[in-house]
């Protein structure tokens, strides 16, 4: 039998895991609806290896995250090592020559050209053109997306 203080209990137990949940909610970021960006608008950011424009990074209404920057490399640099991970890539390629290293492939990739990384797959990109070469990189994170242990 149910007593009083066991629903006492089970009722204060429901309200603390609701205010947790609707804080947690509270603090996400909000989801990003319909939007347009303009190159004009994009803040460049210096890097070593050329610059680095954000476009956008936040949960949508099917993915947990959507990311979204542009990347420009100079003649001979590479953004970083070859690595994987779980989430997936596409690449588009604005302007340059760009070599990009699939597993064991190789493929060159021109002006107008599109890359796609899939989940898990050891990827790297580097210019191999003689003047810089730029990029658009969009990342999808599914809800369901299994990320991998801290090690």
């Amino acid at each position: 039998m149910i007593t009083r203080r066991d629903f006492a209990v089970a009722a204060v137990s429901i309200f603390a895991t609701a205010a947790v949940v609707a804080f947690a909610q509270s603090a996400a970021k909000p989801l990003m609806h319909s939007s347009v960006f303009n190159w004009s608008s994009m803040k460049v950011e210096p890097t070593k290896i050329g610059e680095r424009r954000q476009v956008f990074n936040a949960p949508t209404a099917t993915l947990e995250n959507f990311e979204c920057h542009v990347t420009t490399l100079n003649p001979g640099e590479s953004p970083h090592a070859a690595h994987r991970h779980p989430d997936e890539e596409l690449m588009i390629v604005k302007e340059g020559t760009l070599e990009a290293v699939q597993n064991d492939q190789t493929n060159r990739v021109e002006a107008g050209g599109i890359i796609f990384e899939a989940s898990n797959e050891l990827h790297s990109l580097r210019n191999i053109g003689t003047t810089r070469a730029t990029y658009f990189v969009l990342k999808f994170y599914p809800h369901d997306l299994v990320k991998p242990k801290p090690q």
